[in-house]
Parts: C-alpha cells; structure tokens; sequence
C-alpha cells in the first residue's frame, strides 16, 4: 500500500471507532461523568472537608488530578477491549486481516479510538471538576502529554485483552480484578508518603502510581516519585506493549480459532 492508501486506511479506521462510541454516547460519555461527580460529592466534598490538606493542597485540589486519569485509564482500555472483541466475535477482523491493509495500521486504529474516548471522557470530567474546584496547571504541556500516553498504553492494553478474550465475559476480568485495584492503589486518593516504608516500595511496583503522579505534578507541581523516572517507565510500558500486540495480531494469537 502506499502512504496515501495506508493514510486514508488508517483514518477510516479511527473514524469508525470514534462514531461507534460517539453513536452511543448516553452508554459510553455519559456514565463516567456522572459516576465521577459522585466522587467529587463524596470525596472531595463531603470526606475531603474532614481530610483536610494532603501534601500542602485541599484534599479536593489534590484528588482531581487522579479522578480525571482514573476516567482516562478505565475509558481507553474498556473500549478497545469491547470493539476489537466485538469485531472478532462477528469475524470481521478476519476481512482486515486478509486486506492489503498493515497490521500497525490496524492496531494503531483501534488504539487511536480508544484513545479518543479516553481523552474525550478526561475533557469531561475535568469540566465536571471545575463545578468543585479551581484548576490550575503548573505544567500544561506535560498535563496533556502524560494523559496522551496514557490513553495509548491502556489503549494497547485493552487490544491484548481482546486477543486473548474468548467470551465476553473474559474481557471483564481484568479491568475488574487487576485494572480497578490498581488504580485506587495507584495514588489517587492518597500520597503513598503516609504508607510505610515496605508499602511504598510494593506501591512503586504499580504502573499507575507513575502515571498519577506524573499527572499531578502538571497540575499542582507535586509528585511522589521523580517526574522523569515516572516518564520513562511510561514510555517502555508503552513500547513492550505495543511490540506484545502487534507480535499477536502478526501471528494470529487470539483470532484464529
């Protein structure tokens, strides 16, 4: 194929992806609005007025960072894992398959929708946020290029799910029983500063905890672990990931039966 062919395959494919989430908005946009004003309710009004300061910054300021790249996490790798699962559940990945069309291009499609709704679910929830709090970014540049990343890592991640998905039902096991408990130990409604010495070195083995922080120095400048370490870290779980996927989807893992 060539570049012009690989350029419109590409955005016909991230086109596709986008309208079949934006098609169903009050399923895929609306919910995780709602579920994070209750958080803000809950706990950055409610339990956050008793909390007091966290790291020099209401507790309110310092949670919003965390809720908005929970949104982003749980968005980018809930909706590849679905689509690409649904595509192969129908067959209809074979059709891509067997085209002139490059398995890069079909990864970075899919991975770009995703991305889409998980940034589209961040924008959200950052305007929820501003009915609570006051935002202000330190670091812009490295507020959005942090959320980009992470939109693209769980994105693959969600796409490796998929592959590896025999029924539905296998989709929901790991964000239920690995993504979810990762998250809320991941830094965002505490600073791992309070746990205990042996608990802040099992924290550091948790991918998201980077990634909070990371987030968080953007907006307040605060951040438990080196911001370029955090960075890094990202980067590699982004290019192992990627070589993992597209190592799959080269050699048929997960697709043929």
């Amino acid at each position: 194929m060539s570049p012009t062919q690989i350029a419109i395959a590409l955005w016909t494919l991230v086109h596709k992806e986008t309208k079949r989430f934006t098609r169903i908005w009050p399923q895929t946009l609306l919910p995780p609005s709602i579920t994070m004003t209750m958080y803000f309710i809950i706990f950055g009004s409610l339990i956050g007025s008793r909390i007091g300061e966290m790291d020099g910054f209401s507790y309110m300021d310092f949670i919003v960072p965390g809720l908005i790249m929970m949104a982003v996490i749980t968005n980018s790798y809930s909706n590849v894992a679905s689509s690409f699962f649904s595509n192969k559940f129908q067959r209809s990945i074979e059709e891509m398959m067997v085209s002139p069309m490059p398995n890069w291009v079909i990864l970075c499609g899919f991975v770009l929708g995703g991305m889409a709704r998980g940034l589209g679910v961040g924008v959200i929830v950052t305007l929820v946020s501003l009915f609570f709090t006051r935002i202000s970014l330190v670091h812009p540049l490295l507020t959005v290029g942090v959320v980009v990343l992470t939109a693209a890592l769980f994105s693959i991640g969600g796409f490796i799910n998929a592959l590896l998905a025999d029924k539905f039902d296998d989709i929901s096991i790991v964000p239920t029983f690995i993504l979810t408990p990762l998250t809320y130990l991941g830094g965002v409604f505490y600073s791992i500063s309070l746990l205990p010495n042996f608990w802040q070195g099992v924290s550091m083995l948790n991918p998201i905890l980077y990634m909070v922080n990371v987030f968080r120095y953007g907006f307040l400048g605060v951040s438990d672990i080196p911001v370029v370490w955090a960075l890094a870290a990202i980067v590699a779980f982004i290019a192992v990931l990627f070589t993992i996927a597209l190592w799959m989807l080269e050699h048929g893992k997960g697709i043929r039966s």
